[in-house]
């Protein structure tokens, strides 16, 4: 079984992972920008990004980047879908739930890569990268059932999201696969 991540990061130096971090939110940025429109929640290519990261990562360092992301985000640079969606009201806005489940679906998709279910496995690296894509529509959900009801928020929030986070799944699962070579 192999037992780091694919970028093995856990014991590179500091400024290699301050790289990391930069070039990982880097990528959440620019994922953020490749978006359809929908609402009340654009679908972007945010989770892939996301998930990714995880599994290149680790779950520590993933979520860390994810976190150094959002905390971007938070001090008002325009780094999230959407270029109304700036500062503090972000996180109080429609896409709050997914904006906080990024940090824990980059950790759990790290965790499960540190275990095997990454490019050397690819259905099992689908199948994290499927459980980091599934808790973010869970989470954003529950947060959107706040503002709009349970069935508005599945309808408009969870729905037009299954194929997309199946595609992005598989596209995370082969990315890995083709970096295991």
């Amino acid at each position: 079984m192999h037992l780091t991540p694919a970028l093995r990061l856990q014991n590179g130096s500091l400024a290699l992972k301050a790289l990391a971090v930069l070039t990982g939110t880097a990528l959440l940025t620019l994922s953020s920008y490749i978006q359809v429109p929908m609402f009340p929640v654009p679908m972007t290519m945010q989770t892939l990004a996301v998930t990714v990261i995880g599994a290149l990562y680790g779950w520590r360092l993933g979520a860390l980047t994810v976190l150094a992301w959002l905390g971007t985000a938070l001090a008002g640079a325009p780094v999230l879908a959407g270029d109304h969606l700036t500062g503090p009201a972000a996180f109080i806005s429609p896409t709050a739930g997914y904006l906080a489940a990024f940090p824990l679906a980059a950790a759990i998709t790290g965790y499960l890569a540190e275990r095997g279910w990454n490019g050397h496995r690819p259905a099992l690296a689908f199948v994290a990268m499927l459980a980091g894509n599934s808790l973010c529509l869970v989470l954003g959900a529950a947060w959107l059932s706040v503002l709009v009801g349970p069935a508005k928020a599945v309808a408009a929030g969870v729905l037009p999201f299954v194929l997309g986070g199946l595609v992005k799944s598989a596209l995370g699962a082969a990315f890995l696969k083709a970096l295991s070579r």
